[in-house]
């Protein structure tokens, strides 16, 4: 079960140990052998608002969304033996122009194998919600597929102490089953928490896409295959140890080759080999934004303020659509009273703060506009500060670092900078 992490940022790998079996048939259960499907395993609830997405749509040969995904590479064993050189390479990642992201694993000429590990790390970070991957994953001896999230506070919080959460993992001997993992202190490496899920029929998942998704609350994980559940983890299943599921995760999505878990390729595995993705998909599950705060917002009103001290305000106190924002002197007027609405939304004038035309591109202005409950007008309040729209990957941003009084408000690629960063009411 083990995803540890990259030998370049320090993090030791641990020995192998046996699994850690827990018993999820019903919502709630803690205890027994390793969880699998049965008849009673429950359907997975309505998913509330969409809030982050990529659908992999474009031109065949295309390189994947560089505002939502960024590649990791390096062929360091990534703390498991694996054997894969990740690469920024077409050749490894690229849509296929049928509405999927294709990631190869390959073998080169010289016998060495290279893959591609994608991350949305300071793109798209969120706490609680539905996280949803459509896959065709790929098969043979020692191939290791992979969808699953590490918390936003690493590096800087070493692993496992920052969290992990394991949506969807197979090993190639295990063409027929998938595992679900969570990883944190105490529990990590083979001690990880896990369950599996087996095929109905016993047919090998690499036959054809299926959706794996978690629904993740505060208190309680719960794992999903074609949208049947089969197992649920809470704090009452790591044995005492903190429950660091309390904070943002980036998604990765990787195809490993070897590793001390899946074992290494043998004469049966074919090459190359490749994992389809048809969508990866973020819902608020009905309750709030869910975003890098930990969750919505919190109902509060009052000023939002940021670079120099100044307030985040209605271009000219005019309450109608296409309102400009800027940042301007802080006064007491309406104009800068702004609430952080419990569903992922801020508003003025009863209206939101909206990215013009729902864009995603680079200084794309942001306006007042009436509240449509539209991806255009969430955003997350990360850890660092910054209000994120999780839609474009971006941030609210005062244009071009300025601190002026009437710089006009955009979205920018997010970064330490502090015309991103803003005090919110609490």
């Amino acid at each position: 079960m083990r995803r540890f992490l990259p030998a370049a940022l320090a993090i030791t790998a641990l020995a192998a140990a046996s699994l850690v079996a827990v018993d999820t048939l019903t919502p709630e259960a803690v205890d027994g052998p390793e969880a699998q499907l049965t008849a009673g395993s429950e359907l997975m609830a309505a998913p509330g608002d969409l809030v982050w997405s990529d659908e992999f749509n474009g031109a065949a040969g295309s390189a994947p969304d560089p505002s939502k995904w960024t590649h990791e590479t390096g062929a360091h064993g990534w703390g498991n033996q694996e054997l894969q050189n990740y690469t920024t390479s077409r050749g490894n990642s690229a849509l296929d122009g049928n509405g999927n992201l294709v990631i190869t694993a390959k073998r080169e000429s010289n016998g060495s194998y290279t893959s591609a590990r994608m991350v949305t790390k300071d793109k798209f970070e969120r706490a609680y919600g539905r996280f949803e991957a459509r896959i065709q994953i790929p098969r043979g001896q020692g191939i290791w597929p992979a969808f699953w999230m590490l918390g936003d506070n690493f590096p800087e919080t070493q692993w496992p102490h920052s969290g992990e959460i394991d949506i969807m993992e197979n090993i190639g001997r295990e063409p027929h089953r998938v595992h679900g993992s969570i990883h944190g202190p105490g529990y990590s490496g083979g001690g990880g928490i896990t369950g599996h899920y087996q095929h109905p029929q016993g047919w090998s998942f690499a036959d054809d896409f299926h959706t794996f998704a978690v629904d993740w609350s505060p208190n309680k994980i719960t794992w999903f295959v074609d949208d049947v559940a089969y197992q649920t983890f809470t704090p009452a299943n790591v044995g005492g140890n903190k429950w660091v599921y309390d904070h943002p995760f980036f998604m990765i999505l990787n195809v490993a080759v070897g590793g001390e878990w899946p074992g290494y390729p043998d004469g049966s595995t074919q090459f190359p080999q490749q994992m389809r993705v048809d969508y990866v998909r973020v819902y608020d599950n009905g309750a709030g934004s869910g975003g890098n705060n930990g969750g919505g917002g919190s109902g509060a009103s009052g000023r939002i303020t940021g670079i120099n001290g100044m307030c985040l305000d209605v271009a000219g106190a005019v309450n109608a659509n296409g309102t400009p924002l800027q940042i301007a002197h802080c006064n007491n007027n309406q104009a800068q009273n702004w609430t952080m609405a419990t569903d992922g939304t801020i508003r003025a004038y009863g209206r939101c703060m909206d990215v013009t035309g729902g864009r995603t591109a680079d200084s794309t202005p942001v306006q007042l506009w009436d509240c449509a409950g539209v991806p255009a007008q969430k955003w997350e309040r990360t850890s660092a500060g910054q209000l994120r729209n999780p839609n474009s990957g971006k941030c609210l941003d005062a244009q071009g670092g300025s601190g002026a009084d009437g710089t006009r408000l955009v979205i920018w690629p997010c970064h330490s900078g502090a015309n991103q960063k803003w005090n919110v009411p609490a």
